[in-house]
């Protein structure tokens, strides 16, 4: 490893908690906003050099868990990406405004067969990037 290369991680390594920790507690006010109530727990991470991925956890609500009981997963599922898709803006603005980036594309997903864990991804353009985002 380089000194330049070592020098680079370490001022990475500086920033990125409080980075991944805002991205957090920002996606969590989204979904109390959203959905009337926050998830358990959320944590953020880097799944490479331009991608961020939230995971969050227990984020269904009384009626949502209702419909998982009777089965209805698919209906449950197409409702929550209509609602996480319909804002898209909501979740990509902040995510730009606290890495400094323009997203490319948002990813949403939530598995109601496993407790309502839900899972938001976001793939960046490069910085310096200076084109259209996702956000709109």
């Amino acid at each position: 490893m380089s000194e330049i290369s070592s020098i680079e991680e370490t001022e990475a390594d500086d920033r990125e908690p409080s980075v991944l920790m805002e991205v957090a507690n920002e996606m969590v006010r989204l979904f109390k906003e959203q959905f009337g109530r926050g998830p358990s727990a959320a944590r953020a991470a880097w799944a490479g050099p331009d991608v961020l991925t939230v995971v969050l956890e227990d984020t269904l609500t009384a009626p949502e868990r209702q419909l998982a009981q009777l089965g209805e997963h698919q209906r449950l599922r197409e409702w929550r990406a209509l609602l996480q898709y319909g804002r898209a803006r909501d979740f990509c603005s902040p995510i730009e405004r606290i890495t400094g980036r323009v997203v490319r594309a948002f990813i949403s997903g939530t598995d109601t067969e496993a407790d309502g864990l839900s899972v938001e991804t976001f793939v960046l353009h490069p910085p310096g990037y200076d084109g259209p985002s996702r956000a709109g």
